[in-house]
C-alpha cells in the first residue's frame, strides 16, 4: 500500500463513521488518500474530521465555492491507483450501476481508470432486495470489485447481513489485490478468443455467436496480474480494458492458426478460448452469390484444429488451457479433448446452464485437469471466472505455494 494513491468515496449511511478508521489505516500503511463525499454523507460525518485524517481538503462539489477552483472528476480518475466507496449505500450503488452521475463522487467513478472497490452497507432487507443484488451483479460485470457486506447487528437493531466490512478487512482486501496484481510478472500469455468467420462469398460467412467477452476478461485479468498478454481475436465488437494488451485481429480459422503458431513458442501460458469454426466452405465464391429459386448447397471441409496442431510445439515449461462448450456428455467430451490436445486443464461450460455461454456477462464453469480431477464453480461474472482460471494457472506455476 506504500505510495498508493487512493480515493475514498463516502456515501450517506450510518457506517460513514467507519470511513474515518479506514482512512487512518490507509495513511498508516503509507497510502495517499483523497476523500470524496456525497451531500448526504456530510450529515453523518464532518469534512473537517476527514480532511484532518487524510491531510487533504475533502472534495464534495464540482467547484469550490470559496476559491472558485474546479474539482476535475477527470483528473481524479487519472490520479488514483484505486477507488473505494465505503460505505456504499443502495442509492449510490443503483446510480453507479445505471450511469447516473449527479455528484462529484459518481462523475469521478465514471471517469476512473483505476480498479474500483465497493463496500456495501445497508439494512438486511435492502441488501437482499433483488434490485440491489442485481445492481451489485451489474457492477461486478463491469469489472468492479465487491468487498462483501458482513453479518452482525445492524443500525436498525436487526441481526443479519448488510454491515459494511470492517476497515481492517477492507485494507486486507486491498493489500491482497495489490500483492496479487503482479503475481504473473515476467510471464507471457497468449489467448485466442472470439469466433471465426469462414467466407461463403464476399458478403456471407459461416460463423458462431461467440462475443469474445470471456476471452477479453481473461486477457484483462492476466494483464492486471503482471503478465505480458497477446490476444489473437476473431471478429468481435469489444476491446480489452487494459491498454497494455497486444491485440492481433484475424478473420478465419486459417489466419488464427497461422498467428497462433507464430506466437506459441514465445509464451509461457497459452489459453485457447476462441470458438473456432469446425468447418469452412470448400470453394468460397469470389463474387456475391445471386438469389435463385433452386436449392443452394454449400460443400464444407473441416478446418484444422488449432489446439491439436500446436500441441506438438508444447514444451514442459508451458501451460496450455482449453475451453469446451458442450450441449451433451459434457464431462466425457471435455476429458477427451484434454488428452487429445495435451491441455493441462480444460474449462468446461454448458449451453444447458442458464446465464452461461455466448453473449452473456456471466458464466458457469467446471475446471477439469489432465488427471480428470473436477472442480465445479457457481454462476459468476466472466471477470470472476477469469480470476478462478488465473488462480488455477498460478497453482500450476507454484506461485501461491
Amino acid at each position: 500500500m506504500n505510495g498508493k494513491k487512493i480515493i475514498v468515496g463516502i456515501t450517506g449511511g450510518i457506517a460513514a463513521y467507519k470511513a474515518a478508521i479506514l482512512i487512518r489505516l490507509l495513511i498508516k500503511k503509507g497510502a495517499e488518500v483523497q476523500v470524496l463525499i456525497t451531500p448526504f454523507a456530510e450529515k453523518f460525518i464532518t469534512p473537517l474530521t476527514l480532511s484532518t485524517l487524510s491531510q487533504k481538503p475533502v472534495l464534495k462539489m464540482f467547484c469550490n465555492p470559496e476559491t472558485g477552483d474546479w474539482n476535475s472528476h477527470v483528473d481524479l480518475g487519472l490520479w488514483a491507483d484505486a477507488f473505494i466507496i465505503a460505505p456504499a449505500t443502495a442509492n449510490t450503488i443503483g446510480k453507479a450501476a445505471n450511469g447516473i452521475a449527479d455528484n462529484l463522487l459518481l462523475t469521478s467513478y465514471l471517469s476512473a481508470k483505476c480498479p474500483i472497490f465497493w463496500a456495501p452497507a445497508m439494512d438486511l432487507d435492502m441488501f437482499r432486495h433483488p434490485v440491489v443484488q442485481s445492481n451489485i451483479k451489474k457492477l461486478k460485470s463491469f469489472g468492479n470489485h465487491i468487498i462483501d457486506a458482513e453479518t452482525g447487528e445492524l443500525a436498525s437493531g436487526l441481526e443479519g447481513k448488510g454491515r459494511m466490512a470492517e476497515p481492517e478487512n477492507i485494507v486486507k482486501f486491498l493489500e491482497k489485490y495489490f500483492t496479487e496484481k503482479k503475481k504473473l510478472q515476467g510471464y507471457k500469455t497468449l489467448i485466442t478468443l472470439g469466433p471465426t468467420y469462414e467466407n461463403i462469398d464476399p458478403v456471407r460467412y459461416i460463423g458462431n455467436r461467440s462475443s469474445g467477452k470471456m476471452g477479453f476478461a481473461l486477457a484483462d485479468v492476466f494483464a492486471d496480474s503482471g503478465a505480458k498478454v497477446t490476444v489473437i481475436a476473431g471478429p468481435v465488437n469489444i476491446k480489452p480494458l487494459n491498454k497494455n494488451i497486444n491485440v492481433i485481429t484475424v478473420q478465419n480459422a486459417e489466419e488464427m492458426l497461422e498467428q497462433t503458431k507464430k506466437y506459441f513458442s514465445k509464451n509461457n501460458i497459452i489459453i485457447f478460448a476462441a470458438a473456432v469454426a469446425d468447418y469452412t466452405p470448400a470453394n468460397p465464391e469470389d463474387l456475391k452469390i445471386k438469389k435463385q429459386t433452386k436449392t443452394l448447397s454449400i460443400k464444407l471441409k473441416p478446418t484444422k484444429d488449432i489446439a491439436k496442431e500446436t500441441s506438438i510445439l508444447k514444451t514442459k515449461n508451458q501451460i496450455t488451457v482449453g475451453f469446451a462448450l458442450e450441449t451433451d456428455n459434457e464431462v466425457i467430451n471435455a476429458e477427451k479433448k484434454i488428452q487429445k490436445k495435451k491441455f493441462d486443464f480444460i474449462v468446461l461450460n454448458s449451453l444447458n446452464d442458464t446465464g452461461a455461454g455466448f453473449g452473456y456477462d456471466t458464466n458457469k464453469i467446471s475446471i477439469i485437469d489432465k488427471y480428470n480431477n473436477i472442480e465445479n464453480f457457481e454462476l459468476k461474472s466472466k471477470t470472476e471466472v477469469a480470476q478462478d482460471i488465473l488462480q488455477k494457472v498460478s497453482n500450476l506455476l507454484n506461485i501461491d505455494k
